[in-house]
């Protein structure tokens, strides 16, 4: 399948716990300003749902006039009520074809996988748009993550479907070139992105795919 070239090859996290309530908004602004184009609010930290709903709508007013889509996790009210592009589903959430009963006609469902049989269900699945798999490499960002595919194991789920394929797992600007010519249509990155230095660590990202 040819690349898409209106998507995004970089994904950026934007992880809630990493962040915090105060600093994720300007966080995500900073992406956006660096040149992000796919930004989903990870937000798996414990909040209240007031708060969450409070943090997720100032990134949303943020990104307002930008070019950037903003994708939300596993939560397909906030995604329905902040008009979010895209919602991001696990093999433990709300299954697609349910949460595409909430959310908006043109709002897309991304689903992760983590083996072959995953990703050849998200292929036949009429509710899937986008198929994230890995972890790709060896990762830090969940506690009990799965077991690792590696580039060959990408190369394999490339195979299997024809829907935008986004690799995830361990992937920083050094690891970014490889997956992507290994089939990803891009690459979702979490600790890649330093809170420290979001900006900088975001052009670098950039740069090693080869633009947004």
């Amino acid at each position: 399948m040819s690349r898409d070239p209106r998507r995004p090859r970089l994904y950026v996290l934007a992880d809630a716990s990493r962040f915090g309530p105060d600093r994720l908004p300007s966080a995500v602004a900073e992406m956006a300003e660096a040149g992000v184009r796919w930004i989903q609010l990870r937000l798996k930290a414990g909040w209240s749902d007031a708060l969450l709903f409070r943090v997720a709508s100032e990134c949303r007013r943020r990104l307002e006039g930008s070019e950037t889509a903003l994708w939300i996790d596993d939560r397909a009210d906030l995604a329905r009520l902040l008009s979010a592009s895209g919602l991001h589903l696990g093999q433990a959430d709300l299954p697609p074809a349910a949460a595409r009963r909430i959310l908006a006609p043109n709002c897309e469902i991304g689903l992760s996988t983590h083996d072959l049989e995953q990703v050849r269900a998200a292929e036949v699945d009429g509710a899937v748009d986008v198929v994230a798999f890995g972890p790709i490499f060896s990762t830090a960002s969940k506690p009990n993550p799965d077991p690792v595919v590696g580039l060959e194991g990408l190369r394999s789920a490339r195979a299997a479907t024809s829907k935008p394929l986004v690799a995830i797992g361990g992937i920083d600007a050094s690891r970014s070139a490889e997956v992507l010519a290994a089939g990803a249509d891009a690459v979702a990155v979490i600790a890649a992105v330093r809170p420290e230095q979001v900006s900088g660590s975001c052009r670098a990202l950039l740069a090693a795919v080869g633009g947004a």
